[in-house]
């Protein structure tokens, strides 16, 4: 667990550097700020996303998943702990204003949870630090994370924090739960669960330089169905000869 500690302090680290800076921004340099954070977003989601085995696998754990996703209301239900999250901040700050549903810190816990959780370092990493003690790729995604979460924090404020708390539970999981997930999974399933993640982050991209706004959260089941789907075709591409 000592390296999903250390990614969650990078976490921490990054987002009070990025609201320091947020705080000195004049508000025409907002723009500059989400601008690049959308675009640096857009990158690293379309590059997740080309690691698919299969389109097919991909398209169906992205409709099943946002399906299951709008049915559960994940969104909606995300959002609200947030807003819940910020009332707590501004009760212990001695601030009585209230949050509307949605609002910029519950954007941020959201987005910011989505991009440090759905790339397949987080479990890749996490299962290595869990099973042979090597804490490398989750050091180098510290790195990745802490400088994310100044830009996030600059754009989105004290949001981005909370996700520091989402990274310790998921990682948290993949560490303690690796040596049975591994092999569950495989190098297949995570390369699907990498390319979902990869279709989240570009949703999210969209969101930042105002092409369109999606309901992200309710497509983190896509991240369950991925491996599951994968695993689904590698027996039916076995099975059925004439399958691609």
């Amino acid at each position: 667990m000592i390296a999903t500690y250390i990614n969650s302090l990078a976490v921490i680290i990054g987002s009070l550097l990025g609201l320091l800076i947020g705080s000195k921004l004049k508000e025409q340099f907002k723009e500059v700020v989400f601008a690049s954070a959308g675009l640096v977003t857009l990158v690293i989601g379309i590059q997740m996303a080309l690691q698919t085995k299969s389109y097919l696998v991909l398209l169906f754990s992205i409709v099943v998943g946002g399906f299951a996703g709008y049915l559960a209301g994940i969104e909606d239900g995300i959002l609200r702990l947030g807003d819940w999250m910020e009332r707590r901040t501004k009760r212990r700050l001695g601030s009585t204003d209230s949050v509307s549903g949605g609002s910029l810190f519950a954007r941020g816990f959201l987005n910011s949870s989505v991009l440090f959780c759905s790339g397949a370092m987080a479990v890749v990493g996490s299962i290595s630090a869990g099973t042979q003690g090597d804490y490398t790729l989750i050091l180098i995604k510290s790195v990745m994370d802490g400088a994310m979460a100044i830009i996030f924090a600059a754009a989105y404020g004290p949001g981005v924090i909370g996700s520091a708390a989402v990274i310790l539970v998921y990682q948290g999981f993949f560490t303690l739960a690796g040596t049975w997930l591994s092999p569950l999974m495989g190098e297949s399933g995570l390369a699907e669960l990498s390319a979902a993640g990869g279709v989240l982050l570009v949703m999210i991209a969209f969101g930042l330089i105002q092409v369109r706004q999606f309901k992200t959260g309710n497509f983190i089941p896509a991240l369950l169905f991925a491996p599951i789907f994968s695993r689904i075709g590698a027996w039916l591409s076995q099975n059925i000869p004439f399958l691609p």
